[in-house]
């Protein structure tokens, strides 16, 4: 309860900020009231097949006992314990730019945190320019955030957007329809109160988020969320870019970065991939 509480706090202090973009209303109490109102409609969401291929590079469920995936469980094992102390239980996984990997990460540590460390974890697509969560998974195209956002009706519930995994405690929300001006779903009261709604009822959200640059998406995710987890890939990532990009962020909450790619930690032949996590003790307050 508590949690929820602090959540609501938050999001009525980013309300005030952005007044003169956002004229909604959100009254934080009125909100947790119709949050814990809300029936657990996950138990009924649909069950999606995953179909993935070793192409994917999705480790964690095509070479469980790889190098790669204990890396994700070595991430997964941190994240918990940031989880207990910091009551932490939604992210972003954003870079400083495109092709670094951070949608392979999301999914990856979404798949670990449900199978290994056995949370209820939902894994939403945040990029709702360039989405490709979906064919990670052999989806294909699925309605998701845009669909519900255009949705005629104003109280369309999210619930039915969201699937789950056949035999995972994993759910997915897709981001769906492209929308030309994602920024205004992110800065809503609407989309503020349902992602509330969502985190009270999963163990951990997990949001394959924009790069930092040029859009001001994981910005906006950034005042949503409980936590940012970094991806720099090693001979892509400029250190300029990944500067101006964290200081791009109101209030970044860093909990760590992740090297991928990282050749001078990778000391076996597995494809040349390595994933580790280096935390910034001094971000995490």
């Amino acid at each position: 309860m508590g949690r929820l509480y602090e959540t609501l706090r938050r999001l009525e202090l980013q309300r005030s900020k952005s007044a003169p973009i956002n004229n909604e209303s959100l009254q934080p109490f009125d909100v947790l009231n119709r949050v814990m109102a809300e029936p657990a409609e996950m138990e009924g969401s649909t069950i999606a097949k995953v179909e993935v291929t070793p192409k994917a590079r999705l480790v964690s469920i095509t070479d469980p006992r790889g190098l790669g995936a204990e890396k994700f469980r070595a991430l997964a094992t941190r994240l918990q314990t940031l989880h207990k102390k910091r009551d932490s239980k939604s992210l972003q996984i954003t870079s400083a730019s495109v092709n670094e990997g951070k949608t392979l990460v999301s999914a990856n540590l979404a798949v670990t945190l449900a199978g290994y460390a056995g949370a209820r974890v939902l894994l939403l697509e945040g990029d709702l320019h360039r989405p490709t969560l979906a064919s990670l998974f052999g989806l294909g195209q699925r309605e998701g955030v845009g669909q519900w956002w255009s949705a005629r009706e104003e109280k369309e519930r999210i619930s039915r957007y969201v699937c789950r995994f056949e035999e995972m405690s994993l759910w997915f929300l897709s981001a769906g329809a492209s929308m030309d001006q994602p920024s205004q779903i992110l800065q809503s009261a609407r989309f503020a109160e349902t992602f509330v709604y969502l985190a009270s009822w999963f163990d951990w959200v997990v949001v394959d988020s924009t790069p930092m640059l040029p859009m001001a998406d994981a910005n906006l995710w950034s005042r949503l969320v409980d936590g940012t987890l970094v991806v720099v890939r090693e001979g892509v990532t400029a250190t300029r870019a990944l500067k101006k990009g964290l200081e791009s962020l109101d209030n970044p909450k860093l909990v760590g970065i992740v090297l991928n790619e990282a050749s001078e930690f990778d000391h076996t032949n597995y494809a040349d991939q390595y994933y580790a996590l280096r935390t910034t003790q001094k971000n995490r307050h």
